[in-house]
């Protein structure tokens, strides 16, 4: 009987092992670091690609920057009026560019891409090599200049963030340096242990499913940047989905999670 009961455990471990391996393999989770391009850490499925959300504020503050349309972290200051998007109700009131960032303001967002106009908003997205640079938003919509990175067409992987986002830490992205200098300082987060900074933005929104609609189900989570502390610069993306929500915290989900996997590799690198 002992010989039984042994084997009996056994086997339920081995069951509950391959459910746990199959959650992991069935979604598309995934968590990357970097370090002057050598990989400190990879978890999951970080080659997928899937809509960057607010993300692409990063990219949309470099455009404006670079342009002109932006001039420093407090202009333009630009009202709310009826009609914007006004998911969250921080988002009624004025907006500057670290007000933006900070409150992850949709129609902030829309007015800069209105003011740039689809030629040069496409024109950017291909200069920076923008994941799979499809501004074509909805499909039949014709909405890409103002819809493109949310849940729509405009897709990029885990690895092409922190791709992106080494050109962005090295000031190698093809737009000016002040473009780049106050993107960065726009990033800026807080103070983690040790002396590190981290910089980052989150994104949160609806993946899609097997026949390419949106999937009101399910949510997807974003947290991508860096941290930085003397010389050390680590690039990372968190990425995750999960059940929805009615206040989409998917991001400020993706965010604790990633903070903690960076705190600990941190502590294991000690650097």
């Amino acid at each position: 009987m002992g010989w039984f009961y042994k084997m009996k455990k056994c086997l339920v471990f081995f069951i509950a092992l391959l459910a746990i391996n199959s959650m992991v393999f069935a979604n598309n989770n995934c968590f990357i670091a970097k370090e002057n391009g050598v990989t400190l850490k990879q978890e999951g499925q970080c080659a997928q690609r899937h809509a960057p959300c607010s993300t692409f504020k990063i990219a949309i503050s470099l455009m404006g920057f670079d342009k002109g349309i932006l001039t420093d972290k407090t202009h333009p200051e630009w009202p709310f009026q009826q009609g914007y998007n006004d998911w969250l109700d921080v988002w009624k009131q004025p907006h500057n560019p670290t007000t933006w960032i900070q409150h992850s303001c949709v129609w902030y967002s829309q007015l800069i891409t209105q003011k740039l106009g689809m030629e040069q908003f496409k024109h950017y997205v291909q200069v920076l090599n923008y994941g799979n640079q499809d501004v074509s938003g909805d499909k039949g919509m014709n909405n890409g200049l103002v819809r493109a990175w949310l849940s729509s067409s405009l897709q990029i992987s885990p690895q092409e963030q922190v791709e992106f986002l080494s050109g962005l830490t090295q000031d190698k992205l093809p737009v000016s340096h002040f473009s780049m200098q106050m993107t960065r300082d726009l990033l800026f987060i807080e103070n983690l242990p040790g002396g590190w900074k981290l910089y980052g933005k989150t994104g949160s929104g609806n993946p899609f499913k097997k026949d390419g609609s949106r999937n009101m189900d399910k949510q997807l989570g974003w947290f991508v940047g860096w941290i930085e502390r003397d010389a050390h610069t680590i690039l990372f993306a968190q990425y995750i989905e999960g059940d929805a929500t009615p206040d989409y915290s998917t991001g400020k989900r993706a965010k604790e999670i990633a903070k903690q996997k960076l705190i600990s590799l941190t502590q294991v690198k000690k650097v």
